[in-house]
């Protein structure tokens, strides 16, 4: 079977290398909107996922960590006796506009955060140490953001709402999703440059006692305190992805575009391999003339579809990863999970003999004598 569906796909070059041009063509555009859709999705979550392992207490409205409301600072007071709690940690996030020497201006989402821990930020430090944050004016800054920076490399000065500051070193790969590129500070400093209350705080980071269950803490908190809400890490992150998700196009638009891909994949190969069977019709009527069955004449085409899917889905995988490292370059990070693979090949084959739908049925009605006629 095997060797017989690699004849017949030789015998036509050109349509099958069609053929295969459509699922390599599917599998890259599937595995490219995949990627920028886990990108995005990552940066709606990344400021909750870099900093797991904690209990976070937000406004009682808050489903959104990327669109905090400011909590008073006799809250972290509140929470910080309550039985179970072992420390509170204050971090303010302030939406700045920066000006750097070349005139070129941006905006900035900063993160500040309480020395010596810093819990809160900064992550993914690249040329950095959070200590790097102390001396007058210093503010961490991402290595990719540069360009958008005006090409700001580490000592240089640069102006946040008017005050001057310095980059004191760099991160590698922190984003954000919305309210400016991401950039760290101390608290007290985000809140000068941001024009924050010295009262005020954007959200609390609360670490629980020794042998005291998180879920305990978190339950105490929303019974306790009003005004507030405390969440578990990974609930804030899904329920963060969740709002985004909800509230704007994003799922829909790189749905469509997944969808369109498959579409465009089963078409092109539907089409290639019906058009090769009518020209192939001959040599299927002789295959059913000499006693082959329609069971046997589709297994032959399904083969057919098979082979070129997983030629397909390898060269097309590969285009993929080649894209992935390519747009790293300029920051926009990701990783395809561990299943992506199945699920993409899972699609390839669904493209693929979905496809040789066409050309079955066509053969499946053939007359084997039909063909023998002048």
């Amino acid at each position: 079977m095997f060797r017989t569906a690699y004849k017949f796909i030789r015998y036509d070059k050109a349509k099958s290398l069609g053929a295969l041009a459509g699922i390599v063509i599917s599998v890259f555009l599937v595995g490219q909107q995949a990627g920028l859709f886990i990108f995005l999705t990552d940066a709606m979550r990344s400021i909750v996922d870099n900093n797991k392992g904690y209990i976070w207490v937000t406004d009682e409205t808050t489903t959104n960590a990327n669109q905090l409301s400011l909590l008073d600072t006799r809250k972290g007071n509140e929470i910080a006796s309550l039985p179970g709690v072992e420390r509170v940690y204050p971090v303010v996030v302030a939406t700045v506009g920066a000006k750097f020497a070349n005139g070129k201006t941006s905006g900035l989402a900063l993160i500040g955060s309480q020395a010596p821990g810093f819990v809160g930020g900064p992550w993914r430090l690249y040329t950095a140490k959070p200590q790097d944050m102390l001396p007058d004016g210093a503010i961490i800054t991402d290595f990719y953001d540069a360009k958008a920076h005006g090409g700001l490399k580490p000592g240089d000065y640069f102006e946040v709402n008017g005050k001057k500051v310095y980059n004191a070193g760099l991160t590698r790969g922190a984003r954000s999703f919305g309210g400016g590129l991401l950039a760290f500070t101390t608290i007290e400093r985000a809140r000068y440059l941001g024009n924050v209350s010295t009262n005020k705080v954007s959200f609390y980071l609360v670490k629980h006692k020794p042998g005291v269950t998180e879920a305990s803490v978190i339950q105490a908190i929303n019974q306790s305190i009003n005004g507030v809400r405390a969440w578990n890490a990974d609930a804030l992150s899904e329920t963060t992805v969740r709002t985004v998700l909800a509230t704007n196009g994003i799922a829909a638009s790189f749905g469509s575009l997944i969808g369109f891909a498959i579409i465009s994949g089963l078409v092109i190969i539907g089409l290639t391999l019906y058009s090769a069977a009518i020209d192939r019709i001959k040599d299927y009527g002789t295959l059913k003339a000499i006693g082959a069955t329609n069971g046997y004449i589709s297994r032959l085409i399904l083969m057919q579809a098979f082979l070129f899917a997983v030629v397909g889905f390898v060269v097309g995988r590969g285009l993929v990863e080649g894209f992935r490292y390519g747009i790293a370059q300029s920051g926009t990070l990701f990783y395809f999970p561990g299943w992506f693979d199945f699920a993409l090949f899972a699609v390839t084959i669904l493209i693929s003999l979905g496809g040789s739908v066409f050309a079955i049925r066509r053969i499946n009605s053939l007359e084997p004598a039909t063909v023998f006629r002048g």
